[in-house]
């Protein structure tokens, strides 16, 4: 199955070969990452957008960020990928660190899977 490309309120979602990808600008770019593992959801684009917001709060004073998220099913699970673009120099591990304390968090877990179940 091709490249599906579609716009949800100014974001661009790309479905390729079960692969959802968020962002911003396309193609999407992932300076920065982070990964996790979700169970499955009946609605991935929503746990992309929720994971997006989140990490845009934690992130927006870093200057130039533009936040993707990226998530592949596999094993009866989600591998998610957060992250995204940044113009210019930034702190790689401290904001890679403050991602993964956006991932880790177990209330914006349950969250993000109560709202894509």
């Amino acid at each position: 199955m091709g490249d599906r490309k579609g716009t949800s309120r100014g974001w661009h979602i790309t479905r390729a070969e079960g692969t959802l990808t968020l962002s911003r600008r396309l193609p999407a770019r992932f300076d920065l990452g982070v990964g996790t593992v979700l169970p499955q959801v009946a609605r991935p684009e929503r746990l992309a957008h929720q994971v997006r917001q989140d990490l845009w709060r934690a992130l927006r004073d870093l200057r130039g960020f533009a936040p993707c998220v990226r998530i592949t099913p596999q094993d009866g699970q989600l591998h998610l990928l957060a992250g995204g673009e940044v113009a210019g120099a930034v702190p790689r591990a401290q904001a890679e660190a403050r991602i993964a304390a956006v991932l880790e968090d177990g209330a914006r877990r349950a969250r993000w899977l109560r709202w894509a179940a």
